[in-house]
């Protein structure tokens, strides 16, 4: 008998990026350039097009998921007989550094918020959940910043939990890129939402399971939803030096900026220094613990050398 080819079998739909664009059905847009010029990231340049064709298809696919999957719960809350808290519906947005999780994260939060209902749309970035660097330095782990074992994972867990369960201002520490660090005593609280976006490296992650079949949570078990943006590791990578070459002349020109001492050095060094960072930390991360979720994720955004979106893969129900 003959295999079955590997596209027949996939749990996957694909579309070109004309095919995708077309889902946008009557969608209306709602963000101006203004908006979209705030909300992106210096290192990752979004156009209105790269909205109106990628993230609002994805705004209406997620207002119907919202929509069946708030029946569910008025189901479960009928069925037990009027118990039960509001339950937020959580996304999450995986990736590489450099390939544009913040950006297409902010840009889905704001089409979100003004949606005909307004829902509360919050985001929380996985960043807070990082161990300080004072802890990093002692367990010999400031090259694995951003590895699964660079964060504390059962105060991650535990906030999920708390969020699921729809409890009020629920809290979660505060990481600051300009000192590259937790900022001590610092939290964000995160309000009964109705839709929650959580946005990190490894927020697909799983770990090894016991044995015994006892319960071990995994970050995306409290996940409705979730996007991987995906690319090839050589593009992400000129990604990731051109942010660091922006960065030099920006960012890190503020004298409490961690990476301060790179701002006086010149463009071959900055080039050598951000590739030996790359290949030494990031590229590490993406091929032993981020590229390994990718089939997780609900939907694949595959991004093209211009940071455009060429084709989108969404799981079969």
């Amino acid at each position: 008998m003959d295999q079955a080819s590997p596209i027949a079998v996939s749990p996957y739909r694909v579309f070109s990026r004309q095919e995708w664009a077309s889902l946008r059905a009557d969608t209306p847009m709602t963000l101006t350039d203004e908006d979209i010029a705030r909300l992106q990231s210096l290192s990752d340049p979004i156009s209105l097009d790269e909205v109106v064709e990628i993230i609002l298809p994805l705004s209406r696919l997620l207002s119907l998921y919202v929509e069946a999957t708030q029946g569910l719960y008025h189901a479960t809350r009928t069925f037990l007989g009027g118990n039960g808290s509001k339950t937020p519906y959580i996304i999450g947005v995986a990736g590489s550094v450099a390939v544009g999780k913040s950006t297409m994260a902010r840009v889905l939060r704001a089409l979100l918020s003004r949606w005909p209902n307004t829902p509360k749309v919050d985001l929380i970035t996985t960043d807070g959940f990082l161990l300080p660097n004072a802890v990093l330095k002692r367990e010999g782990l400031m090259e694995r910043k951003g590895f699964p074992d660079s964060y504390d994972l059962p105060a991650l867990l535990a906030f999920l939990t708390a969020i699921k369960a729809g409890k009020r201002g629920v809290t979660a520490p505060v990481y600051s890129h300009l000192v590259y660090d937790i900022v001590p005593g610092e939290t964000t609280a995160i309000d009964r939402p109705d839709i929650l976006i959580v946005e990190g490296l490894n927020v697909l992650q799983t770990s090894r399971l016991p044995r015994d079949g006892r319960a071990v949570p995994f970050v995306s078990d409290f996940f409705d939803f979730s996007v991987y943006i995906d690319a090839d590791e050589t593009v992400i990578r000129r990604w990731y030096v051109e942010r660091f070459q922006r960065l030099r002349k920006t960012a890190f020109r503020d004298p409490a900026s961690y990476f301060h001492r790179y701002a006086s050095v010149d463009d071959a060094e900055a080039e050598a220094i951000a590739e030996g960072l790359w290949n030494r930390i990031n590229l590490v991360n993406l091929r032993e613990n981020i590229l390994p979720t990718r089939p997780r994720a609900d939907l694949i955004l595959v991004k093209g050398e211009n940071h455009a979106v060429d084709r989108v893969a969404l799981r079969r129900l």
